[in-house]
């Protein structure tokens, strides 16, 4: 597939059909994948492939109560858990494909990162760090992309990674070791393609984030 194709079209994938995803397709999406930047090429990544029934419905469980928590919240207008932000809206229940199908998904990866082997650059700073995920989340990406490579699709959820401490017991999770993100894959009927996204000049400015939009 060519790559501007792959970037414009790939979307989230929630739905797939039954068909299997056998370990050598699994294997050679990960090694793809593993081509990520990272910082100091430390490759601070460990991959979980979740197959367990009983795991599987533990996670989703734990991901149910956060994703009502945030279809609550984002009922009234707000992004739910956004920094300085708490959550005093009574959680709604509402369909979640991949959590209420769990038991279905042909692929559940969990994807850890060694926080020892990240440079946290804003850790210093009084508001939520965020530099360590430049480290992982290119490489989780590059696992969705290399996915649509081959015509499956998927998605990067962060639903779990809210309940790290409970889930730590369930999956195994090392000491030291920050849950990055919880990825579902498999094949399609249809890709989701159809994108919407704000124009360049929306988001991009000049010398300073003040500055003039940047246009053609």
């Amino acid at each position: 597939m060519d790559l501007q194709e792959a970037m414009r079209t790939t979307g989230a994938a929630r739905v797939f059909t039954d068909e299997a995803v056998g370990d050598d397709l699994l294997v050679d999406i990960l090694d793809d994948a593993r081509f990520a930047p990272s910082g100091g090429n430390r490759q601070p990544w460990h991959v979980a492939v979740v197959r367990d029934a009983a795991i599987r419905r533990e996670i989703a469980e734990l991901m149910r109560g956060v994703w009502e928590e945030y279809v609550g919240a984002a009922a009234t207008g707000v992004t739910p858990f956004a920094f300085g932000r708490s959550i005093d809206i009574a959680p709604s229940a509402a369909p979640n494909a991949v959590i209420d199908h769990i038991d279905r998904v042909p692929v559940v990866l969990a994807v850890a990162a060694d926080l020892h082997r990240v440079a946290l650059m804003d850790g210093h700073l009084d508001r939520p760090a965020v530099t360590a995920g430049a480290s992982v989340y290119p490489f989780c990406w590059n696992i969705v992309l290399a996915a649509r490579a081959r015509g499956l699709g998927g998605v990067i959820t962060t639903f779990l990674s809210r309940e790290e401490p409970a889930a730590a017991d369930i999956l195994g999770l090392p000491s030291g070791h920050a849950l990055a993100a919880t990825i579902f894959l498999g094949h399609v009927d249809k890709h989701p393609t159809k994108l919407t996204r704000r124009p360049v000049s929306a988001f991009t400015t000049i010398d300073r984030f003040d500055g003039p939009p940047l246009t053609r």
